[in-house]
C-alpha cells in the first residue's frame, strides 16, 4: 500500500482550486457552446431565451453551484494535510454526481425528448453556473492566503 501512496500525485491544497476552476471551466466552455448554438440555431428571438438563461443562471449558482463551491473550499481547506490527491478537489459523491449530469445531459440530447430550444436555453444556465464555479475557484486559488483565514475553522 506504502508503493501506492508513493505513486499518487499530491499537490498543495492551493493547486486543487486551480484544478476545479480549469475542470469547471472546460465543463462551462463545451456546455455553454451547445446551448448558444441550440438556442440561435432554433429561434430568431433568442434574446428572450437567453434572457430566460441569464434569469435562471441566478438561482441555479446561488442555490445549486455556490452551495457546492462553498462545501468543497471548506473541505480542502480544512483538511489536515497540507498536500493532498489532485483529484481531490471534489469528493467521491461530487465525482458521481458529475459522471451522472454528463450521462443524463448526454442520453437528454440523444434521445431529442425535449426540444434544442429549451435544452439549449437550460444548458446556458448550467454553462454560466458552471462558470461562475469556475471563476470562484480560481479567485480562492489566486486569494489562497486570505481564502485561508476566511474559510478555516478554528
Amino acid at each position: 500500500m506504502g508503493f501506492v501512496v508513493k505513486l499518487r500525485p499530491a499537490v498543495p491544497k492551493r493547486v486543487l482550486f486551480f484544478a476545479a476552476a480549469f475542470v469547471w471551466g472546460f465543463a462551462s466552455y463545451r456546455i455553454l457552446g451547445i446551448g448558444l448554438s441550440d438556442v440561435l440555431r432554433n429561434t430568431k428571438s433568442y434574446g428572450l431565451n437567453i434572457t430566460i438563461g441569464l434569469f435562471g443562471y441566478y438561482f441555479f449558482f446561488k442555490y445549486v453551484f455556490f452551495k457546492m463551491f462553498l462545501k468543497h473550499t471548506r473541505r480542502i481547506i480544512n483538511a489536515k494535510s497540507d498536500r493532498l490527491f489532485i483529484f481531490s478537489f471534489f469528493d467521491v459523491k461530487g465525482f458521481v454526481i458529475m459522471a451522472f449530469m454528463i450521462s443524463f445531459g448526454i442520453a437528454l440530447k440523444k434521445a431529442n425528448i425535449v426540444p434544442s430550444l429549451y435544452l439549449g436555453t437550460f444548458y446556458i444556465t448550467l454553462g454560466l453556473s458552471l462558470f461562475s464555479a469556475a471563476a470562484s475557484f480560481m479567485y480562492v486559488g489566486i486569494r489562497y492566503s486570505l481564502m485561508q483565514k476566511v474559510f478555516l475553522q478554528k
